[in-house]
């Protein structure tokens, strides 16, 4: 199982880039540790900025739900906070990743994280065959269901951190690892498909009888 924790983090924003000048709606991060989500920070924010139509529709995420919500200069740095230095991972970390980056920048911030897994990409490399990546799809061919509705932050953070412990099963009954931890995660994502297999193969002949991966 993964043996240190990862933060799995998602973001609904108003848009698809802070450089456009889209802003967050809402978060949803879930700390990761011994098989199970353990501590939760999720809160609706308010940046001051219109949600779109389409944004309401896809999230149900309303004008008045963000206006009443407490401001990005409370939530911003709770969530640091919540993050520390722990791993983070998302279902596309690119996205999530550069809205943490450019809201902690806004306020004079930096994230402190230790390293970023895309559960996304790990999927397509530990399961290349499958049909679609998408987090709802995925989550389908996983045996894996949604307990809320979908394109909300802490739904979506629910189903991407079972993907991730679903993964982190897969490799450690498959390739015999008894620790997956951060740092293996973090490789696989930069090997490309067919190398992962081979690159696990190794890894657990290598392992230390008993200890962990590094």
């Amino acid at each position: 199982m993964i043996s240190q924790p990862i933060v799995m983090l998602d973001f609904e924003t108003t848009g698809l880039s802070p450089d456009m000048g889209d802003r967050i709606t809402e978060v949803a991060a879930l700390r990761i540790a011994e098989g199970r989500v353990v501590e939760r920070f999720v809160s609706l924010v308010n940046c001051n900025v219109r949600i779109p139509p389409f944004i309401t529709s896809l999230t149900g995420i309303t004008q008045q739900m963000v206006d009443t919500a407490p401001p990005v200069e409370e939530v911003l740095p709770g969530l640091l906070d919540f993050i520390g230095s722990d791993a983070l991972s998302a279902h596309n970390a690119s996205f999530d990743e550069k809205f943490l980056k450019a809201e902690s920048s806004r306020l004079g911030m930096a994230p402190a994280h230790l390293g970023t897994i895309c559960s996304l990409k790990l999927s397509r490399r530990v399961f290349p065959k499958l049909p679609s990546y998408k987090l709802g799809k995925l989550s389908g061919q996983l045996g894996i269901r949604f307990r809320s509705a979908a394109h909300r932050a802490e739904s979506d953070a629910e189903v991407a951190a079972e993907v991730l412990l679903h993964i982190g099963r897969h490799i450690a009954q498959q390739y015999g690892i008894a620790a997956v931890d951060p740092a293996l995660l973090i490789s696989v994502n930069k090997l490309a498909a067919a190398k992962v297999d081979g690159w696990l193969q190794k890894q657990s002949a290598s392992a230390a009888p008993g200890g962990g991966l590094s």
